[in-house]
């Protein structure tokens, strides 16, 4: 989740921050807090009704319940409206894994079906599986094209037919085809309605029973707000196997409508869309949404991204940086796993404390490092990274100009490669390396 609803999350962030500046809540202030949550909440296009009965049900719990002495007031309301707002945006529960064979795409036309087909592609290939995209979509011109560029972005296996207008006939021989070539998993992107839902659910009932998917999922664009609510109810009522994906969630001011709206169907929100890449997908977990959206991170979340992207280094790699020998190309690859997490601002929201206090200047500073840091790297000779020792001040000014950046950048560089250097050799004899794992997370992004 980056970039999502900030104006919402900073909201939020301070009606919390507020009451911490007091050592003990009354009634005064616990009513101007939750006045500025129904404020953001509103402002996020989250149902009136739905928004002042959070408000009563905080109320409630915090003024009329009486409290163990142990128990602080000011801790037990904020955990309140917590888990409240967690309420509001689904359920607090740790979601296994997404798993099926056959994964069924529907929505209505601009809802975003293709883009998340090559989203759940990408998300089954980092998990070690190997999709199969088809394209089942015979009437959007240039569907197939789309569908296929975005499948190799995923670096999943693609199957259409142009020559055919029968959806149900491309199905069927895309999942024998891409059987053969070895993908496991099959995931159908089928043709949109334009506000036709009878005629949607009526091909989707058809695909289902002779395609017997594992999973049907409806793709709802999220920048609908509250009307989400209609599409989430009238497909649970057509479908027994229904899961939501929330697209477009990246910087919407409706975002917030959309969650909760589907949240009010009981429907299972299975994932969200957090922007244009395919590997801007995330699987929703509404205790780790809020938990970010108010400032407080989700380092869990952070570790399984990083799990996601890890590879496993050789024997001799683990090898040769315990016994201290850590290059520029072992920072390179450092630095491009963290830069394959996408800009720091997504990294920081991970991150307890950070997403709010850090200002914007800062975010881009240490977004403009990384991103210069692997030019200057490109601009260095073999012999340089494998030995920074012998780059001297002739050395430093060629590789300034040869990456079109200032020798204080290249110092500046060479100076967080002798720090990460001390860190590795704090941490070399982890369990971790013993394991045969490099966790990038022992870069000092402080320092950045």
């Amino acid at each position: 989740m980056v970039w999502m609803l900030d104006a919402l999350g900073k909201q939020l962030n301070l009606a919390i921050r507020k009451l911490l500046k007091y050592p003990t809540l009354n009634e005064r202030i616990i009513n101007e807090a939750l006045k500025d949550i129904q404020r953001a909440l509103i402002q996020a296009d989250v149902d009136v009704n739905l928004v002042f009965s959070l408000s009563e049900r905080v109320k409630n719990k915090v003024l009329n319940r009486k409290l163990p002495p142990a128990l602080n007031r000011r801790v037990y309301t904020i955990a309140t409206i917590y888990q409240e707002l967690i309420d509001l945006l689904g359920k607090k529960e740790e979601r296994k894994p997404f798993d099926g064979k056959i994964i069924l795409l529907v929505g209505l036309q601009g809802s975003g079906k293709t883009t998340s087909a090559a989203k759940l592609a990408y998300y089954f290939k980092s998990r070690g599986r190997k999709p199969g995209v088809i394209c089942a979509d015979t009437y959007r011109p240039g569907a197939f094209e789309q569908l296929k560029q975005l499948s190799e972005e995923a670096g999943a296996d693609f199957y259409g037919d142009l020559s055919s207008k029968n959806a149900l006939k491309i199905v069927k021989n895309g999942i024998k085809e891409l059987k053969q070539q070895g993908s496991n998993v099959f995931i159908i992107d089928t043709a949109g309605r334009h506000r036709k839902e009878k005629k949607l659910f009526s091909e989707m009932q058809e695909m289902v029973e002779k395609i017997k998917p594992d999973k049907t999922m409806l793709v709802v664009d999220s920048t609908i707000g509250q009307q989400a609510y209609k599409q989430a109810e009238a497909f649970k009522k057509h479908t027994d196997l229904g899961y939501i994906f929330l697209t477009k969630l990246d910087g919407t001011a409706k975002g917030g409508g959309a969650i909760s709206a589907v949240a009010a169907t009981n429907a299972t929100i299975a994932f969200i869309g957090t922007g244009e890449k395919v590997s801007d997908i995330e699987q929703f977990n509404a205790e780790s949404f809020v938990s970010r959206l108010l400032g407080l991170g989700d380092v869990k979340g952070l570790l399984r991204k990083i799990e996601e992207l890890e590879e496993k280094p050789s024997k001799e790699k683990i090898e040769r940086i315990i016994s201290g020998k850590f290059t520029l190309y072992d920072l390179m690859e450092q630095i491009n796993a963290m830069y394959r997490l996408g800009p720091f601002k997504k990294i920081v929201e991970y991150l307890p404390g950070f997403k709010y206090s850090l200002p914007g200047s800062t975010e881009k500073q240490i977004q403009a490092n990384i991103e210069k840091w692997k030019i200057i790297m490109q601009s260095m000779t073999k012999a340089e990274l494998i030995n920074p020792d012998i780059i001297d001040k002739s050395r430093i000014r060629r590789i300034a100009f040869g990456s079109g950046t200032t020798p204080k950048d290249v110092r500046t560089l060479l100076k967080y490669y002798k720090e990460t250097k001390k860190m590795i050799r704090k941490i070399m004899k982890q369990k971790s390396l013993k394991k045969g794992k490099l966790p990038f997370t022992s870069l000092p992004l402080q320092s950045l």
